[in-house]
Formats: structure tokens, C-alpha cells, sequence
């Protein structure tokens, strides 16, 4: 009988210990919370080292700094929308004072996006918040995820792996120019990026005869991209995906 509730107590006791291990921390019993998410519309995924700080201020006096109630800094910030929760003491909110959430993420210490428009709340009977940051565009490190004005080189055609030595291209230029290689023939003709979304015009090329294989896949990258509604940057690799969202063309920068 011992033997048994010993060894209840061992295993039986392991989940909830986990699931008590597993629990974020909570505000404490003098402390409320302020919850929401963080969102942007780029479909551009951050790095594993990104990190998210959010801040509840307070913003009353224009001509000081901001004093600040509670913070909550997620590191690694995963992928948005990122939640956050931060507690701050509730008598530290007085009446006739404006309150404020602050959002940044940064990598390497160097700023990829903030809220530039202040995000205003009553801390004491605001629900749920979402905050959209917006990019900063002068970050050198954030200019290295746009898709304009650089060579893109295929890795990927609906699913199956470009010819390692006759890889298609593809350049976008800020114009809506677009150019390249097919991995035989050099092709042009235009694009149309709006946000998210991207729609190749008809695209022309040079005519000249390869080995067999190297023309099919040429034919299925430009039937790829003709197919294309919409792309997005993960990890500095271009992604173009149909109209369904299925992926249909992976590219890396070319070095």
C-alpha cells in the first residue's frame, strides 16, 4: 500500500507540477495587467534573436520623459502576432493623466520596428490591445529584407529543387522592371507590388535551345511566376506564393 502511494506520488504528481512549471507569470495580488499583441503588416518573419519590449507610460507632460508603469521584454520575441502582458500597480493611475503603450523590436541592439503613432488606453478599463509597429525604414539591417533591386536566385520550383548549375534569377527593380534568367534564356517584363501582393505582367524572353531539362524547368518558372499573388521575406529568403497561398518559388539573395 505504501509502495503504491509512493509511487503516485512520484508520477502521478509529474503533470501538474508541469503544467505549474508551464504558467506564465501573473500579476501579483496588488498588481493588475495589461494584455494585447503586437502585429505589423509586412509579411516579413523576424529573426530567432529578435527581441520585443513593451511599456505601459505615462505620457502626461509633453515637456518630460515619459514615466514608466510596467514593462514586459520577450526575448526571443517569436513571430508575430506576439501577446504580451505587463502588471503595473494600479494606484500609480490617476485621473485627468494620459496613458500610453509602447512597442519595439529590435535585433542586435539595432531597431527594426516601433509604433510611431501613439497608442493612448485607460490602464484601469482598457480589455485586450493590439499595437502595430511600423518599420524603420533608415535601419540598414531592415533594408536587407526588400525585394526591390536585387538578384534573387532560385532554390525552389513547386516544391522540387532547382538545377544546381542552371538556376533561374530574378531582379525587381523599384521601376516595376523586371528581369532575369529562366537558367537558359535571359527574360523581362514587368511587376506589380502593392504591400504583400505582386502580379507579374507577360513575360518575354530570348530564344535559345538547351538540354531538355534545363527547358522544362525554365517553362515551369515562368508559368511559377505568372501564377504568383503574393510574396514574403523569412529569414532573407523570398518566398512567392499562388493565389491560395500554396509556395510556389523559393529564392536565397544571390552573394
Amino acid at each position: 500500500m505504501l509502495g503504491k502511494l509512493a509511487e503516485f506520488l512520484m508520477f502521478g504528481m509529474t503533470p501538474l507540477l508541469v503544467g505549474m512549471m508551464a504558467v506564465p507569470t501573473l500579476a501579483t495580488a496588488d498588481e493588475t495587467l495589461v494584455t494585447g499583441e503586437v502585429v505589423y503588416p509586412q509579411r516579413i518573419a523576424l529573426p530567432a534573436n529578435a527581441v520585443l519590449e513593451v511599456q505601459l507610460a505615462d505620457v502626461s507632460l509633453a515637456d518630460a520623459p515619459a514615466k514608466i508603469l510596467g514593462a514586459q521584454k520577450i526575448d526571443p520575441a517569436g513571430q508575430v502576432p506576439i501577446r504580451f502582458a505587463i502588471p503595473f500597480d494600479p494606484t500609480a493611475i490617476k485621473t485627468n493623466m494620459t496613458y500610453a503603450l509602447q512597442a519595439r523590436i529590435s535585433v542586435d541592439d539595432q531597431l527594426w520596428f516601433t509604433n510611431d503613432i501613439r497608442h493612448a488606453l485607460d490602464p484601469l478599463t482598457a480589455g485586450p490591445q493590439t499595437i502595430q509597429v511600423k518599420m524603420v525604414r533608415q535601419s540598414s539591417t531592415a533594408e536587407d529584407v526588400t525585394i526591390f533591386d536585387r538578384d534573387w536566385v532560385a532554390e525552389a520550383i513547386d516544391g522540387a529543387a532547382a538545377h544546381d548549375k542552371a538556376r533561374p534569377t530574378l531582379r525587381i527593380g523599384k521601376d516595376g522592371k523586371v528581369s532575369g534568367r529562366g537558367g537558359c534564356n535571359g527574360f523581362f517584363g514587368s511587376a506589380k507590388v502593392d504591400g504583400d501582393k505582386v502580379a507579374f505582367g507577360q513575360i518575354g524572353s530570348t530564344e535559345i535551345a538547351c538540354e531538355q531539362a534545363v527547358m522544362d524547368q525554365e517553362h515551369s518558372f515562368h508559368q511559377a511566376l505568372e501564377r504568383t499573388a503574393s510574396f514574403r521575406i523569412v529569414e532573407g529568403k523570398l518566398v512567392l506564393a499562388d493565389k491560395d497561398g500554396k509556395d510556389i518559388l523559393r529564392f536565397a539573395a544571390a552573394s
